[in-house]
């Protein structure tokens, strides 16, 4: 049987929040540990109940969602953190990523959309809501057909400090892959794509996969 996905809901809004919980309730192998109405609290039951999700508001008061996404990656680092907030500003979008978060969801997402999003981030992978990923790759200057042709031309060396196999690791990771799906797509130990991702991150000067993302994806990887 598999793991429960155990997640915590922090939104400074009751109805929203009661609609959450009211939602996580009704999936198969998802439960809901804990609540909270700001972003210290957020934090707090975080550090005391270790879901494996996070679900976060952006706008509460008193610590704000990206402060208390910093803080959870810090204090939490095996915790999940799914940003579900109204807001789709560029720049929120990669203050969001840089603070470590896995995922950012909008607001006005189909109740299978919040399903699939809590599952992905729950096995480590990342995902953005499609206008997001939009806006963040535009930021690039990846956006649309640019995107296809930024990843055909790509520059012959973007990271000359990573081996041929690094590349094809964090070709991988900027895809939204976990680490499970690149061992398996590459044949090779869970154990050796994890030290293949912490020599990534060293080379490229990254503490999270959300940052290494957005520098790879700079970079035209991802296709």
């Amino acid at each position: 049987m598999a793991a429960t996905i155990r997640v915590l809901v922090a939104d400074d809004h009751p109805v929203v929040r009661a609609g959450l919980v009211a939602l996580l309730g009704t999936l198969e192998g998802v439960e809901v540990v804990g609540e909270a109405a700001d972003g210290a609290g957020a934090v707090r039951e975080t550090v005391l109940s270790r879901p494996e999700v996070v679900i976060l508001d952006l706008r509460m008061p008193g610590v704000d969602g990206i402060e208390a996404a910093r803080r959870i990656r810090r204090d939490a680092p095996g915790t999940a953190i799914l940003v579900l907030t109204m807001f789709d500003d560029d720049d929120l979008v990669a203050d969001v990523l840089s603070a470590g978060a896995n995922g950012y969801l909008l607001k006005g997402a189909e109740p299978e959309e919040i399903e699939r999003a809590v599952r992905t981030v729950a096995t480590g992978a990342t995902i953005l809501a499609a206008p997001v990923a939009g806006a963040a790759l535009a930021g690039a200057g990846l956006s649309g057909s640019g995107l296809s042709s930024a990843r055909r031309g790509r520059r012959a060396d973007p990271f000359p400090a990573l081996t041929a196999r690094e590349r094809q690791v964090l070709d991988l990771i900027a895809a939204g892959r976990s680490n499970g799906d690149i061992s398996d797509r590459l044949g090779i130990a869970g154990k050796t794509v994890g030290n293949h991702v912490s020599a990534i991150f060293l080379k490229l000067g990254v503490a999270t996969r959300s940052e290494a993302i957005v520098l790879a994806r700079d970079g035209g990887y991802g296709s």
